[in-house]
């Protein structure tokens, strides 16, 4: 049996900067069911948010944080996010980050909606992939061990303290136990509830299901955002750096709708208000095939060319148009999870030995409407501070072993899955969540509608349990994977949909038909999801308030 002082589960840039914030003298390792660079954060476009700039400051990038998430995000974790950024930033330049220059040779910063000003640092349109390549490098350059290509599919809790978890090894094949003083998840969102979605296919909620199962509450799970424009009929992102570069979305009669919406912000208002606007527009019969257009062609070709190459590649390769010449067609995707497993802003968790940080953790600086640029800033931010808290917690923690229980246990239900009669597949079941999710829970939602939704998942879930696996082999049997993923799926999305069926009011990313309107008196507080054998039992909790009263 294997045994570390910090296991983290994820190797993107949360679970990375928490590696290399680990004191050097501790056993720290890395477990992935990808390849690091493989990790989601690759895929992040625009950029990197840090009121770098002479006429910015934290206070400014804490309020329009604050207002930008409507009020429901924890403040202090807020201002902890936005003070320490800038000098994350600059640490993440020392460690080799090629940021974009501005003509003084500094870090360029472009605007991005919600910021009263030019602070989202980036490295063309391909920041996640800058930052994520250079975080690899420390990490190799520290010797730090990775779990390639490991999935796990249980923490072990004994005495209601996280010692380890149980993990498949998918080279070789079978389960481990893996003992650790302190486990910190990182596992990305879980954007694959839904049908089409910007978020790669691994996105599906694990470390949230993990953590739920184990007795820590997921918050806030009600809130996702819908990216106001991802590319037609493929849900390829198209970075909010295109609007905040100068890009005009426009309707079939020519207009710039935003007007209607935001007059002051226009394309850059923030982004629960931009998708409504698109949905309303597509609604309403002013919509391009179900898509709005995103004009680009007055930036000229030299400007695209350098600030926003992938993006001209990505619409050119999958809607066959080059935005030099042609507007691209976009619409909302869903895009991120605004909740998680709820965490403090030192990552620490209700189970002790237990952190969380990234888009698999709610430390709640987002509230209901995340700011572009805000969640890179955040596992960065986060990650750091998960690792160092767990580093001094582990070095008050002695050495204990583990028993093989909960080992034996989860061999014995890999086994019943691998003996399964049924005749449906999980891909299958995969599908009918995610049109589900996207009919019934996307930006406009109804009781109707998500009362729907609920009784479907609800038997979708007992038909996940008993799915039938075609491959029985133990090397690389991605067949068992995608049935264990299935599983956190449809968890995932009962909370969402207990969440948002409790939440009478519209907040952010919340919009209700049948409750337009924003209800602080009654709805300004924290949902809290526990697992309970009868589906989420729903507590609430209320939010911090430092400096910012709601308005």
């Amino acid at each position: 049996m294997k045994l570390h002082d910090i296991l983290i589960v994820g190797a993107g840039l949360a679970g990375m900067r928490a590696a290399l914030a680990a004191p050097s003298h501790l056993d720290v390792a890395i477990l992935s069911k990808v390849h690091p660079v493989r990790s989601h954060s690759v895929a992040a476009q625009g950029g990197i948010n840090a009121a770098l700039g002479e006429n910015d400051s934290w206070e400014a990038h804490a309020f329009d944080t604050t207002k930008g998430g409507l009020y429901l995000g924890d403040q202090d974790a807020i201002e902890a996010m936005c003070r320490e950024g800038p000098g994350d930033i600059l640490e993440l330049e020392r460690m080799g980050v090629i940021f974009s220059r501005d003509e003084r040779g500094r870090i360029a910063q472009r605007p991005f909606g919600g910021a009263g000003f030019p602070r989202t640092c980036y490295a063309a349109d391909r920041t996640g992939h800058a930052i994520l390549h250079a975080m690899y490098e420390q990490l190799m350059k520290r010797r730090i061990g990775v779990y390639e290509e490991w999935y796990v599919t249980l923490l072990i809790v004994e005495e209601g303290i996280c010692r380890g978890v149980v993990a498949w090894d998918l080279v070789r094949g079978g389960l481990h136990a893996i003992g650790a003083k302190a486990v910190i998840l990182a596992t990305g969102g879980s954007g694959r509830v839904f049908l089409t979605s910007t978020n790669a296919v691994i996105n599906t909620g694990d470390g949230m299901v993990l953590a739920y199962l184990a007795g820590a509450p997921l918050e806030d799970m009600e809130f996702v955002q819908f990216h106001p424009t991802t590319l037609k009929d493929t849900g390829i992102l198209i970075t909010e750096g295109a609007r905040g570069e100068g890009g005009h979305l426009l309707n079939t009669l020519g207009e710039r709708f935003m007007t209607r919406y935001a007059p002051e912000q226009m394309e850059l208002a923030a982004r629960s208000t931009v998708s409504l606007a698109i949905g309303r527009e597509i609604a309403e019969g002013r919509g391009v095939e179900e898509c709005v257009l995103l004009d680009l062609r007055h930036l000229g070709r030299a400007r695209i060319l350098e600030r926003l190459p992938q993006i001209r590649e990505l619409a050119v390769e999958f809607a066959g148009v080059d935005p030099i010449e042609t507007p691209i067609p976009v619409r909302p995707g869903a895009h991120y999870q605004m909740g998680g497993v709820r965490a403090n802003q030192w990552g620490e968790t209700e189970v002790a030995g237990l952190y969380a940080a990234g888009e698999c953790a709610c430390v709640s600086v987002h509230g209901a409407n995340r700011l572009g640029g805000n969640s890179l800033l955040e596992t960065i931010v986060f990650g750091r501070r998960a690792g160092q808290r767990a580093g001094d917690y582990v070095s008050r923690i002695a050495p204990r072993g583990l028993t093989d229980v909960a080992l034996r246990a989860e061999e014995a239900g890999i086994r019943r899955l691998m003996a399964s009669t049924g005749r449906e597949r999980a891909w299958e079941i995969r599908d009918e969540l995610g049109k589900v999710m996207s009919q019934n829970l996307g930006i406009f939602r109804t009781e109707k509608s998500m009362r729907q939704a609920l009784q479907i998942i609800q038997d979708l879930k007992v038909r996940a349990s008993r799915v039938w696996l075609q491959d029985h082999g133990k090397i690389f049997n991605t067949d068992l994977i995608q049935a264990l993923e299935l599983r956190s799926l449809v968890e995932i999305a009962e909370t969402i949909v207990a969440g948002a069926l409790a939440r009478e009011e519209s907040r952010g990313a919340h919009y209700r038909s049948d409750f337009p309107r924003r209800d602080d008196e009654n709805w300004l507080k924290h949902t809290l999801a526990y697992w309970t054998p009868d589906g989420p039992s729903l507590r609430y909790a209320p939010v911090t308030i430092t400096r910012f009263p709601p308005k």
